[in-house]
């Protein structure tokens, strides 16, 4: 008896020598840093990078900063790497301290709130990928990963308002009450 494999044992399908290796660097060139919610968020690995299948974002946020409670149907993992912070999960809170890593599940209503008097940075991962095209869509340039977020007028955040309305639904997120 040979000792092939049967075509089950082959089912991974072949390589797809169109995508290329990506290598992220928070402070190269040519990397998208966006101000979201008075943060700074820079795309490390982009949605169209892994064929849609996930992206990467490494975020600064500032003391007492964190968006509004909100759910998507997608999955969204955070890894704290410095500061701490307050995950609030289906209304209840839990400390999230530098070194852990958080696991929201899709659909599930969840906000996050920057508890360590100073800056933290995390890497937030999205499957699949689409929340990083949501976050350059709505966020403010800005010049680098460390650079200050903008101050934008009334009118600013107003319009940035109404795009943010309009664009939750193409995005799959709804913002919620806990």
């Amino acid at each position: 008896m040979a000792n092939t494999p049967s075509p089950s044992a082959s089912a991974i399908p072949a390589d797809d020598p169109g995508r290329a290796l990506t290598v992220a660097d928070p402070d190269g060139a040519g990397v998208p840093h966006i101000s979201v919610a008075g943060g700074t968020y820079t795309v490390l690995v982009s949605g169209a990078q892994t064929a849609g299948r996930y992206c990467l974002v490494d975020m600064l946020v500032p003391a007492g900063g964190g968006p509004p409670p909100h759910r998507h149907d997608f999955e969204e993992m955070f890894t704290l790497l410095e500061g701490e912070l307050e995950f609030t999960f289906r209304g209840k809170s839990h400390t999230v301290r530098t070194g852990s890593t958080v696991n929201v599940p899709a659909n599930a209503p969840h906000a996050f709130k920057n508890v360590s008097g100073k800056t933290a940075r995390m890497l937030c991962m999205c499957t699949p990928a689409g929340q990083d095209e949501f976050f350059l869509a709505v966020g403010f340039p800005v010049e680098g990963r460390t650079s200050p977020p903008p101050k934008p007028t009334p009118e600013e955040m107003a319009e940035k308002g109404k795009l943010i309305a309009a664009l939750l639904p193409k995005y799959r997120t709804e913002m919620v009450k806990m």
